[in-house]
C-alpha cells in the first residue's frame, strides 16, 4: 500500500511529465509547492530533526545529480529542479535510484527520438564535436572547449517524462 508521501509524489511527477510534454516546461510553482508539501509531510511523519535532514539531503542529492547535465547544456533547469523535488520526497538513496532509472529511461527515449526523426548523422557530429576536445585534454593537449551553436541541437527530450517513469519504477519496486 502506498503511503501519502508516495501518492503525492506520483501525482506531482505525473503532472510535471504532462506539462513537459505539452509545453516543454516544468512550472516553478509545481516544483516549489512540491518542495513545501514534501517538507510538511516529512514533519508530520515523525521526528522533526530527522525528517528535515532527510528532506534536505534528498533535495540536494537530486539537485546535484543532474546539475552537471544542466551545466553541459544537456538538460533544462526544470528537469534539475524536478529531480531535486523528487529527492526531497524520497531521500538521498532513493533519489540516486530514481536518477539512475531516469537516465536509463531518458537514454531509451533519446534513441527512439533519434530513430524516428532520422537525425543520426547530426547527432554523431555533435557528439564528436563535444567529445574531441575533452579527449585531447585528457591526453594533455590544452584546448579550449568548442561550444555548439544553439541551432546544432537535434532535438530536446521531455525529460520530465523520464523522471516520472523512473519515480514510478522505484516506488513500484519497493512495494513488490
Amino acid at each position: 500500500m502506498l503511503n501519502a508521501i508516495e501518492v503525492i509524489l506520483i501525482c506531482l511527477v505525473a503532472q510535471a511529465a504532462l506539462t513537459d510534454l505539452a509545453m516543454r516546461k516544468i512550472p516553478n510553482v509545481l516544483i516549489l509547492s512540491g518542495l513545501m508539501l514534501a517538507l510538511i509531510l516529512h514533519l508530520l511523519s515523525g521526528q522533526p530533526g530527522a525528517s528535515v535532514s532527510l528532506w534536505l539531503a534528498g533535495g540536494c542529492a537530486g539537485f546535484f545529480l543532474f546539475l552537471p547535465l544542466y551545466l553541459a547544456r544537456g538538460m533544462a533547469a526544470g528537469d534539475v529542479k524536478l529531480m531535486a523535488m523528487t529527492g526531497a520526497f524520497v531521500g538521498p538513496w532513493q533519489a540516486l535510484q530514481i536518477a539512475a532509472l531516469s537516465a536509463l529511461v531518458g537514454g531509451v527515449m533519446a534513441l527512439l527520438m533519434l530513430l524516428f526523426s532520422g537525425r543520426w548523422r547530426e547527432s554523431a557530429r555533435n557528439l564528436r564535436l563535444i567529445c574531441q576536445p575533452l579527449l585531447w585534454r585528457l591526453l594533455g593537449v590544452p584546448l579550449a572547449p568548442v561550444p555548439l551553436p544553439p541551432s546544432a541541437s537535434v532535438g530536446g527530450i521531455p525529460y520530465g517524462v523520464a523522471i516520472a517513469l523512473g519515480t514510478l519504477g522505484v516506488v513500484a519496486w519497493q512495494h513488490q
